[in-house]
């Protein structure tokens, strides 16, 4: 459906109380994911969304497109697992025919990768991140309660032989449990043309284990490579500055990233908002709550009158979360069990990561 704000309208940067432009959103297409990552989902029992609320392919991109048409310009799609959506290329392909919309992405932990690559290449997707925490099976058992590593993998190489331009890859660094691999997890990027990002572990959602002992720090990332590969360089030239990871370059030209989300905060930079699977327009990660979209998607609203919506809760945005969480003296997890259950938005795998 066209948008009613109309080109012109397009044209002016809708700015935050901190000059942040609206131009990246990161749609959830479920809450439902495959695996049970510790940093992530760490529980045996859920509060599932429920399957009513969740948006229609022809929601979501009639809300991509309002979305478009008040300024955002990337869109990455995302979960839970974004996989287990049936039929996800048809909202790829929706998408990417919308022009205002230059950079198309999709996150996924890579296990139903090997069937989709293709399809969703077709589709229009751009871009693809794989979430790879360890290059352990045994781990990913233990850790993320899933014996698929070998489908990860596959997955990968799907990826690549469908066209796919070189793959990032997330890996969220947890000491005890894979902060011996940062070396290799480099190495693995450089053998089959990907870029690691290291992510320092976030108290965000379902991360009711976290402490500041378990966050294996940007410097110390650092440290521990430049012992291994000697000088390590910044890169600055090309790179976006609303970007959430620094880039570095080894000596042998091998780059990898870096997201200080915990230690350096890039709050008053960030760019990014999540649309939730049920229709939450959350303005920051870290956010108690969101603007509901559904009800007036439901109820007739107009697309001018819910892009209206959206502009005003954007200008009003001061949203700093990781910064004001770095603030607090006696930092612990965000939310207990209990807060958890009590409101599923909460979670991370329902706010899109």
């Amino acid at each position: 459906m066209a948008s009613a704000l109309g080109p012109t309208r397009a044209l002016k940067q809708v700015l935050d109380r901190f000059n942040r432009p609206l131009s990246s959103l990161r749609i959830s297409v479920t809450d439902r994911c495959n695996m049970r990552c510790g940093y992530c989902m760490p529980e045996a029992e859920y509060a599932w969304l429920p399957r009513s609320s969740i948006l229609s392919f022809e929601e979501l991109d009639r809300l991509a497109g309002i979305f478009a048409s008040v300024g955002v310009r990337k869109i990455r799609v995302t979960g839970g697992e974004p996989l287990l959506r049936h039929g996800l290329p048809d909202l790829v392909h929706r998408l990417a025919l919308r022009p205002e919309v230059t950079d198309l992405a999709l996150t996924t932990n890579g296990i139903l990768l090997a069937a989709q690559a293709a399809p969703l290449r077709a589709a229009g997707l751009k871009r693809l991140t794989v979430s790879l925490d360890t290059l352990r099976p045994e781990r990913m058992q233990s850790f993320a309660r899933s014996a698929k590593h070998g489908d990860v993998l596959a997955g990968i190489t799907a990826a690549r032989d469908a066209g796919f331009p070189p793959i990032k890859f997330n890996s969220v660094i947890v000491r005890g449990y894979n902060d011996d691999e940062l070396e290799d997890l480099v190495e693995f990027g450089k053998s089959c043309g990907g870029e690691v990002r290291f992510i320092e572990y976030m108290d965000v959602g379902g991360a009711t284990g976290w402490s500041m002992e378990k966050v294996v720090s940007r410097r110390e990332i650092l440290d521990r490579l430049t012992e291994r590969y000697g000088r390590i360089e910044p890169l600055v030239s090309g790179t976006d500055p609303a970007a959430p990871a620094e880039r570095f370059r080894l000596g042998d030209g091998t780059t990898f990233g870096i997201i200080a989300s915990t230690t350096q905060p890039f709050c008053r930079t960030c760019d990014r908002s999540r649309l939730t699977a049920d229709g939450h327009f959350l303005l920051c990660l870290y956010a108690a709550e969101g603007v509901d979209l559904r009800d007036p998607l439901r109820n007739g609203a107009t697309d001018e009158e819910i892009g209206e919506q959206i502009v005003q809760a954007w200008k009003e945005r001061d949203d700093r979360g990781a910064e004001v969480r770095g603030a607090e003296p006696h930092r612990g997890a965000l939310y207990s069990l209990t807060s958890l259950r009590s409101d599923p938005l909460r979670e991370m795998h329902t706010r899109g990561g």
